[in-house]
């Protein structure tokens, strides 16, 4: 435990020296000079272990345990860039737990029945260009390449220009996804409280939530905060403070698993002396059913409409994000529940609350997800920590899942 927990937390500390930024977090954005350069110390890490390595076209970078059956794979894995001014272990702890991982595996119980491999995954964040999950969406076939050939980044660099100026190229289309991958498991830092508050050491994720993201634009009357009489008005803000109360109040009433996150708002012109002519909020909704989510969705639609009605104000509802929970596959879900239970983990079967690349394999590919504690909940931010003993035991339960998976006839 003691090696597993200092060479992990070492690890990690090393990797993220490729865009360790001036803010004390870690830049490391998709194409750029240092994703290039973790990428690549990634690929000498790999091959000093004695894996096979290599890249795909757009970037995807493989660590490969030869089987005795070729044509079959079992993959772990997950992303290396960050968000900007992120933390070191998003991402970056299920890559180099997969490679010590099947160091591990290697040197004890060598030559597996079927392949084994490691993925570092190009792009999952979305944080240099309006797009996300590029590296696994390439892998399961489902990229496309007119959906980033217009797009840019916060510079101006068109996303074609950084990735062949990083060396890499767009898939062939036409060869459609891997066929030989028979199994994915992911291992993450939980991103949330609840493995801390429980005081529980591994997550065994078998769905990740359901998303709708809305934009609410309300128009009122823009008019004087002195000379106009409360009952004449028609405030915007007002408005929406009213329909976020009612919101979050019935999101409150239905509790676990739904949550309900106003996150933004905006009120127009924003001034002290001028009643709001218009206000601006978004609403993220997330469930692990999507019934619920319907439900939920339909009925607070409904109770907007009330609202803007009784404030005598117009209402615009943008519902720009529509994404379905995805469950993980059960077979390897109770495969890593029984690897828990001989090993005498101290774990509980959960939910995801975040999007991860695991929901991108999970409809093409038997899928599963390994959590473990995140000190405060804390992410996306240089402050975000789980200690070496918490890593170290989800690497153990992913090399049990993954002997299971790949060691197993």
């Amino acid at each position: 435990m003691d090696v597993l927990a200092e060479e992990t937390d070492s690890k990690l500390k090393w990797l993220s020296g490729f865009g360790k930024d001036s803010e004390g977090g870690v830049t490391r954005l998709l194409y750029t000079k240092e994703w290039v350069e973790g990428q690549n110390a990634l690929k000498e890490w790999m091959e000093s272990e004695g894996l096979e390595a290599r890249f795909d076209e757009v970037g995807n970078l493989y660590g490969t345990l030869k089987g005795k059956n070729t044509e079959e794979t079992i993959l772990t894995g997950s992303h290396v860039d960050t968000v900007k001014n992120g933390g070191r272990f998003d991402g970056a702890y299920g890559v180099v737990a997969g490679i010590i991982a099947l160091k591990y595996l290697k040197k004890h119980f060598g030559e597996p029945v079927r392949n084994i491999e490691v993925v570092s995954m190009a792009e999952e964040e979305g944080s240099r260009f309006p797009y996300s999950f590029w590296g696994s969406k390439n892998i399961v076939g489902i990229a496309k390449r007119e959906d980033v050939e217009i797009i840019k980044d916060f510079n101006g660099v068109p996303f074609v220009e950084a990735m062949r100026n990083a060396g890499f190229d767009f898939r062939d289309e036409s060869k459609g996804s891997r066929k030989d991958l028979k199994a994915f498991v992911e291992v993450h830092v939980e991103q949330g409280s609840v493995l801390e508050t429980e005081k529980i050491d591994i997550g065994v994720v078998n769905n990740i939530v359901g998303q709708r993201r809305y934009t609410i634009e309300l128009t009122g009357e823009a008019n004087h905060a002195g000379t106009t009489p409360m009952g004449y008005r028609k405030d915007a803000m007002f408005a929406a403070s009213h329909m976020i109360h009612e919101i979050i109040s019935m999101a409150i009433e239905i509790g676990d698993p739904l949550v309900t996150t106003v996150g933004k708002v905006e009120a127009v012109p924003n001034i002290v002396n001028v009643v709001p002519g218009k206000a601006i909020f978004t609403i993220d909704v997330r469930h692990t059913d999507k019934d619920a989510i319907l439900s939920f969705t339909e009925k607070m639609t409904a109770r907007m409409q009330e609202i803007s009605k009784d404030h005598g104000v117009e209402m615009n509802i943008d519902l720009w994000m529509d994404e379905d929970p995805v469950p993980m596959d059960q077979r390897v879900v109770n495969l890593i529940e029984k690897q828990c239970k001989e090993n005498g983990f101290n774990y509980k079967v959960m939910h995801s609350g975040a999007g991860h690349d695991s929901q991108i394999y999970a409809p093409v590919v038997p899928t599963a997800m390994l959590f473990v504690p995140s000190l405060k909940g804390i992410s996306h931010n240089p402050a975000e920590f789980t200690e070496p003993a918490d890593l170290a035991e989800g690497v153990k339960a992913l090399i049990g899942a993954l002997y299971e998976l790949g060691y197993k006839e």
